[in-house]
């Protein structure tokens, strides 16, 4: 495995921890883990005496950093509405974590959106990131209307889980997102039109979530700080 750099880790860390630093989401994980049929959040609720909500956050707080997978199963003779059932992706217990990107494709990326001119490159890559966040979400398999700030947490916690060591916060009377750390390095820093990508991911995974949402990158690392900031809110 190749070495991290600081802000690699850091993100790995991030990525981890908002996964599996509560214990007893780590035991729902190793339970779920061997239940080849998936788990439900009633069946985690009565296994670990906890309140169905509790359950469930748990389950999500697995599934956005991408540790479980959600499928849908009909009851026996087909009578009566389908449940949610929670399984493990891999077969084996693991913690990889993706926090490097392949530097010639993101520089190539870069360069090519370049030539497109800002406004059109702009644009482009925003809904690239888009339809991206909608497939994250669409990952999460079928969510239930939740508040805005659940969302959000939500939304954090699949950019952790993709190297973005993010984490959503409020700041007066409104609520950011904050990313510690870019995936993308040195390449959105020479080509900043990248960072609309990650602000569409932003846009599609709330849309999926919870709804249209307006979102600004109102501070960012090609702009000479160290962590970028989206600011969001609702659009109704």
């Amino acid at each position: 495995m190749p070495a991290l750099s600081r802000t690699e880790f850091s993100s790995a860390v991030t990525a981890i921890t908002s996964a599996f630093g509560d214990p007893t989401r780590r035991e729902i994980y190793l339970w779920a883990h061997g239940r080849s049929d998936g788990v439900t959040a009633s069946e985690v609720a009565e296994q670990f005496e906890l309140h169905a909500n509790v359950a469930r956050h748990h389950l999500d707080k697995l599934t956005a950093g991408g540790y479980l997978e959600i499928g849908t199963v009909r009851p026996a003779g087909g009578a009566g509405r389908p449940s949610k059932r929670y399984r493990t992706v891999a077969d084996e217990v693991g913690l990889d974590v993706p926090v490097g990107q392949d530097g010639v494709l993101v520089n190539l990326l870069g360069r090519a959106l370049a030539e497109l001119g800002e406004q059109r490159a702009a644009a482009l890559a925003e809904e690239v990131g888009v339809e991206y966040g909608r497939a994250m979400a669409a990952g999460m398999g079928e969510q239930t209307p939740r508040s805005f700030r659940a969302a959000l947490h939500t939304v954090a916690d699949a950019l952790s889980s993709h190297g973005f060591a993010a984490r959503a916060e409020a700041e007066g009377n409104s609520l950011r997102i904050v990313t510690e750390h870019c995936p993308f390095g040195d390449a959105a820093v020479e080509h900043p039109v990248i960072c609309a990508v990650d602000r569409g991911m932003v846009r599609g995974m709330l849309e999926s979530l919870h709804g249209e949402t307006s979102v600004d990158l109102v501070r960012s690392t090609p702009g000479g700080v160290d962590r970028c900031v989206t600011s969001v809110g609702l659009d109704h």
